[in-house]
């Protein structure tokens, strides 16, 4: 698939699209599709073209883009705007939109721990339940905090079992079945998340062979963990393999790929397990001893002993932007879309409620996306409606959480003090890569910009085992990247001095 850039493409970026609360945007040309350059400057004739930036760099595929004043809502310069494609993470500073439209900056999510049948003589007379209420940055320290409590409110026994309830979002396996059963950016979903239902696996190789360590791994404790299992195979290939037994989640793993020593977080199927194996670890150490955990389909009635509360949710936010977390992106949405229509069935049932709420409150025309992370390959976006929704709130929150992205030089070094700042979100997938948010010029001048770049022939020829690490995938990532950074730069001389 070659570079595909048309004069119908700019046409169509430059032929005036409202934006409401925002005033006009351009109308079209009369004479001319080039960009209007302010200022007669030789310099500016010289600034490279969009086609040159993306032809030197050698990058397959389609690029589409589209670049508008933040303020006033003039399209500057668009190609293939309107043409749908995968945003991957970019797709998160839309979920941010939403959560915070929805739940409010200051929402905080609840994990509590519950008791049925009344407490007598500091015994819980009927069984204890740990709820989850939503919250994706719960972590073991929150729940060995929320373990110190429940000391802390006399409890020294529990009569009846130790329940878990985790559906007060959809229970699902995982975000995304098309990837690898291995990655952590791809675990299970529901109400009850720990360490972003990753749980850590260790090796070390001693002179008997190798240890291996499967932990609810935080910044102050290693609770070992019985629900996942790993098991060592003489083979060099598959890499691991997952089976998903009855309690437990069932790993192997490759001798031949192991090394001396190693560690990777691996994804939790079982989220309601993994919190109430770890949790049970935690209590016994509080000299609180609980029964297996049984994860349960209905929140029965009882007394609220301790609630574990989560940071407000901008600063969630931030850090999910930050990161890319994609736990937090299909929790965050979900949340949001339950309080607007109830529980949902599925990630894309929430998402196509995030869809309508973007076209109803942001103005977009026609956002198809499968999920709130980015994830999903079959979500699809316009350049044109990611800038479209840049340019509608400018001047809300949304800029101030997202990620400066540093200019680079042409090793890749970031350069200091670069006269162009940049807060943006970025996403990436195999031969997908994007960029969106917002730049400020040298003069000052703040432009709203979306850029997503694709090579579909290359990512439908990855063979489902090379998913994690795709032949070619990087080095084209690097050019996209190179390609990004050169349009701001273009950008930047044509519209912003």
């Amino acid at each position: 698939m070659g570079n595909d850039f048309s004069r119908r493409g700019f046409l169509g970026c430059l032929a005036g699209f409202g934006i409401a609360g925002t005033g006009a945007l351009a109308a079209p040309p009369a004479t001319s599709l080039r960009p209007h350059l302010r200022g007669e400057g030789f310099y500016k004739r010289a600034v490279p073209s969009a086609q040159e930036i993306i032809s030197g760099e050698k990058l397959s595929g389609r690029v589409a883009f589209a670049v508008a004043d933040a303020q006033s809502g003039k399209w500057l310069e668009c190609e293939n705007e309107q043409t749908g494609t995968a945003p991957a993470s970019v797709a998160k500073a839309l979920t941010a939109l939403y959560a915070l439209g929805t739940l409010g900056a200051a929402h905080q999510f609840e994990t509590t721990l519950m008791a049925t049948g009344g407490v007598v003589n500091g015994e819980v007379q009927g069984d204890l339940v740990l709820v989850g209420g939503g919250d994706p940055t719960l972590d073991t320290d929150g729940l060995a905090q929320m373990a110190a409590q429940l000391k802390e409110a006399g409890i020294i026994g529990i009569k009846g079992g130790f329940k878990v309830f985790e559906a007060a979002l959809p229970v699902l396996r995982q975000i995304d079945p098309a990837q690898p059963d291995q990655v952590g950016y791809n675990p299970a979903v529901s109400g009850l998340a720990l360490n972003f239902n990753r749980v850590h696996f260790e090796w070390k190789r001693g002179s008997n062979g190798y240890a291996i360590t499967m932990e609810g791994r935080s910044e102050r404790y290693r609770p070992a963990v019985t629900m996942a299992s790993m098991q060592i195979r003489d083979r060099r290939a598959p890499i691991y393999t997952y089976e998903d037994q009855p309690q437990r989640d069932s790993w192997t793993v490759a001798k031949g790929a192991l090394g001396k020593n190693g560690a990777r977080w691996l994804p939790v199927r079982k989220p309601g397990l993994y919190a109430g194996d770890v949790f049970a670890t935690l209590a016994g150490a509080q000299g609180i001893r609980l029964a297996k955990p049984e994860v349960i389909e209905a929140l029965p009635q009882g007394e609220t002993i301790v609630t574990h509360q989560s940071g407000p949710l901008l600063g969630i936010l931030q850090d999910m932007l930050k990161y890319s977390t994609n736990l937090t992106a299909e929790m965050v949405g979900l949340a949001a879309t339950k309080k607007r229509i109830g529980l949902v069935a599925d990630l894309q049932s929430s998402a196509a409620e995030m869809n309508r709420w973007t076209i109803n409150d942001l103005g977009l025309s026609a956002p198809k996306l499968v999920d709130h992370s980015g994830l999903g390959d079959a979500s699809r976006m316009t350049a044109q409606d990611m800038a479209l929704a840049l340019v509608k709130v400018h001047g809300s929150t949304l800029r101030s959480i997202l990620k400066p992205f540093k200019m680079r030089d042409e090793k890749g070094r970031p350069i200091k003090d670069h006269p162009i700042t940049v807060e943006a979100k970025t996403g990436t997938l195999n031969f997908v890569s994007g960029l969106a948010g917002y730049f400020t010029a040298e003069d000052g001048r703040v432009l709203a910009f979306a850029i997503f770049a694709a090579d579909e022939d290359a990512r439908a020829k990855i063979r489902p085992e090379e998913r994690e690490r795709a032949p070619g995938a990087k080095t084209w990532n690097r050019r996209a990247k190179r390609v990004q950074q050169g349009l701001i730069e273009r950008w930047a001389a044509l519209y912003g001095t």
